[in-house]
């Protein structure tokens, strides 16, 4: 757990993707003490600290504690209420439109209700493959994307995309088997590919602006160069 941030009221830790914020609601569900945030995360700060968002376990990136119960309320209140700006890095199956607002409601995972969900996403890069993934086209195509949640549900950029058939690669409950088989197996880029790059907020106690990044790392210096344009295709599938 890298340390980003740290100040009197809250801390911001970079998340490595397969590990869960805190442990899971239903005790049916045993996640190794190792694999879930909050303990590790009190460990190395040697104190209580409280989660005052999530990150899905398989989403790497930025994630804030406060380090009271106070501090928590505060946060989370400000959460609540959609201040704080997130963006994200996605890589999508297919040619997204160069930019784009997905506003398609949500059912709610615990009432099966529908709720507003507003997702807005720009187009970075695309690149073809000329290999027939799943036999349907005779060439594969991805889109590189930066992405901002404007409502926070429940995987809400993975079902987005889904419901717009661009699914995220990587995503093993929402995505594509036979796309996420060949980043896998053939371009030597594991798991979701869905990062929270950064947030940006006004600061509740000093009302100073506060961004917050996370630095790239070896997964995504190799999705970046896949993107490359300057780079010959020989190179690119030559990443693992």
């Amino acid at each position: 757990m890298k340390l980003l941030y740290q100040d009197p009221h809250f801390i911001a830790v970079d998340k490595p993707s397969g590990f869960h914020v805190h442990p899971p609601e239903d005790s049916q569900y045993k996640i190794p003490r190792d694999k879930i945030c909050l303990y590790l995360v009190r460990n190395m700060m040697k104190q209580h600290v409280y989660p005052v968002h999530r990150l899905d376990a398989a989403t790497s990136g930025v994630l804030l504690f406060a380090l009271s119960s106070q501090a928590a309320g505060t946060i989370c209140k400000m959460f609540a209420e959609r201040s704080p700006q997130k963006t994200y890095w996605a890589v999508a199956r297919g040619f997204v439109p160069e930019s784009g607002d997905i506003k398609v409601p949500l059912e709610l995972d615990s009432t099966g209700n529908l709720v507003d969900a507003h997702t807005s996403f720009i187009r970075q890069a695309t690149i073809e493959i000329p290999v027939a993934v799943g036999k349907k086209f005779p060439a594969a195509r991805y889109s590189l994307m930066e992405v901002k949640p404007h409502s926070g549900r429940y995987h809400q950029i993975r079902r987005h995309f889904n419901r717009i058939s661009h699914p995220l690669l990587g995503d093993a409950y929402h995505g594509d088997s036979h796309h996420n088989r060949f980043f896998r197996n053939e371009l030597g880029i594991e798991g979701l590919c869905l990062k929270a790059r950064s947030i940006e907020f006004t600061h509740p106690w000093t009302g100073e602006r506060v961004f917050i990044e996370s630095p790239t790392c070896e997964k995504w210096n190799k999705i970046h160069a896949l993107f490359d344009a300057n780079k010959p295709m020989s190179e690119k599938l030559k990443l693992p």
